[in-house]
């Protein structure tokens, strides 16, 4: 009985570690299109780069803070 609910906590932990490492990944590949994007974007069209920055700044922050959110609710949902 008691190794039933010791193994059930290990696969919640389990569990939310991988969703935050999903998040992460997800993060890290979705800021990396951003930044590839923005310099091909710069290559082409010098001339609007510092909007091309911010633009790329604000996404890039609202895409870290989905993955703030996401490791939260992982490690959230084992306790």
């Amino acid at each position: 009985m008691i190794s039933t609910l010791l193994a059930a906590e290990g696969i919640a932990k389990l569990g939310a570690a991988v969703g935050a490492g999903l998040a992460a990944i997800g993060a890290g590949i979705g800021i990396g299109r951003i930044g590839g994007q923005a310099m091909d974007a710069m290559a082409r069209q010098p001339e609007v780069m510092n909007k091309l920055f911010t633009n790329m700044i604000v996404a890039a922050a609202l895409i870290e803070g989905v993955a703030l959110f996401a490791a939260v609710i992982a490690f959230l949902c084992v306790g």
